[in-house]
């Protein structure tokens, strides 16, 4: 219950980044070697069950193609699905409309595509932005909820992933700006940790990479084997070439 009443806040976590996306912090990289094994895209899958999908749909994808990952109809059934939902439907929040409007204002994001939408070509991929919003949390007294992010100040969503990282701080120094030297800036220097989570750094950052998986891999299920079927297209083309190539010289050697 305590994990619910946290990810009902979830309404907007995605809903105004686009706001975050201009200046502010450089997006880390995402390890994209994640995005390709199966085991994290699994718990990636089971993270977003307990964490995402309280709140936000992924309405576009169904149970039971989380198949493509590994999984069987009977462990999607049993460990992913907690509204009674069938394994061939799709992915709807257990937050309902009437209530969200209630709480929030509005229904809260799909996020079938989140990882997709909210790329930037100047700071990364939408993954890169996913995987370091969920990383950058911090306390922040000043705000309703009592948290902020560093990606995406002001953030009207809690961190609902607390338990797992711990609580931190942000550290800011004053400087002076090298452009204006009437002006000062306020510089982040880094997070200290207040209390520790029940997973360490290292762990915490796997759980995050995994889950974003699941998000980059949800947003294009047919990634692997559109870029494999590009692969051999390419290939055939390149041996068609040839072939016509060789074909025309051999039809126009005799002709004058």
């Amino acid at each position: 219950m305590k994990k619910l009443i946290l990810s009902l806040f979830a309404a907007l976590m995605f809903g105004g980044a686009a706001q975050a996306t201009e200046g502010g912090a450089a997006w880390d990289k995402f390890p994209t070697e994640r995005a390709s094994d199966m085991a994290a895209l699994q718990n990636g899958a089971k993270l977003f069950a307990n964490y995402c999908l309280n709140c936000h749909a992924a309405a576009f994808m169904r149970y039971n193609r989380l198949r493509d990952i590994g999984l069987t109809e009977e462990q999607i059934s049993s460990n992913l699905i907690f509204t009674g939902a069938k394994v061939g439907e799709t992915m709807q929040t257990a937050l309902s409309s009437k209530d969200a409007k209630e709480w929030f204002g509005a229904q809260p994001p799909d996020l079938t595509l989140v990882a997709r939408s909210r790329s930037d070509g100047a700071k990364g991929s939408g993954a890169d932005y996913i995987y370091t919003y969920l990383r950058t949390y911090y306390r922040d007294e000043t705000t309703a909820t009592g948290w902020n992010n560093l990606v995406f100040p002001g953030v009207g969503m809690p961190h609902v992933m607390w338990e797992l990282q711990g609580q931190q701080r942000a550290v800011y120094a004053d400087e002076k700006d090298p452009h204006d030297a009437a002006k000062t800036l306020h510089v982040f220097k880094g997070f200290e940790p207040i209390t520790a989570g029940t997973m360490s750094p290292a762990d915490y950052n796997v759980a995050v990479a995994d889950l974003v998986a699941f998000l980059h891999w949800m947003s294009e299920p047919n990634r692997a084997d559109r870029v494999r079927l590009g692969v051999w297209v390419l290939i055939f083309l390149a041996g068609f070439t040839v072939i016509a190539w060789r074909l025309n010289a051999a039809f126009w050697k005799d002709v004058k």
